[in-house]
């Protein structure tokens, strides 16, 4: 029986939601499987991968193969690079102190790009948040400006008819 780790879907439509699974080869997609070793989310920017490093590092070692995804996503939480710092732990080309020490430069490594990237997209969401609120400002000043230029009288109509015009400057005589 040949094991893969694959994806198993889950959720509605347009809101995809996997379980990282091993199973037999020959089963369906989404039937039956050996175990679920952890669960993965493409929805969120970046994607929300939970793995049990362990149990997936377990079925590579009893020959389980990863489908193309199973394999971009072990390699990204690092499961990939420990299985291969073990095999050359087996065969005698590193201690297993190497083995770990290179393991952890890795991973402090990626989690710093991981929070680069969160911290980059977070700056960016709040930069288009900005410019959103400036655009709708001035539109919103440019409507004000066009109601008030609208309700504002001429300035002909504005001068009290009670107020002689100015072409009538005339004064008139005094009474002897």
């Amino acid at each position: 029986m040949p094991a893969k780790i694959r994806l198993a879907r889950h959720g509605k439509k347009h809101q995809s939601y996997y379980h990282i699974v091993v199973a037999d080869s020959r089963a369906p997609r989404d039937g039956k499987f050996i175990e679920i070793i952890g669960n993965y989310n493409p929805n969120t920017n970046p994607a929300t991968i939970n793995l049990d490093n362990d149990k997936a590092l377990a079925w590579l070692g009893k020959g389980a193969q990863p489908t193309d995804t199973c394999r971009a996503i072990l390699s990204y939480k690092g499961v990939m690079f420990k299985s291969h710092l073990q095999r050359g732990v087996v065969k005698g080309i590193l201690t297993q102190e190497q083995a770990d020490s290179k393991f952890v430069t890795w991973s402090e490594s990626k989690i710093g790009k991981i929070e680069d990237k969160k911290s980059r997209l977070s700056q960016q969401a709040d930069k288009t948040a900005t410019e959103r609120l400036e655009a709708e400002s001035k539109k919103r000043e440019a409507v004000a400006e066009a109601v008030r230029v609208k309700n504002t009288p001429p300035a002909e109509e504005a001068a009290p008819a009670n107020e002689p015009a100015e072409g009538n400057t005339e004064e008139t005589p005094a009474a002897e």
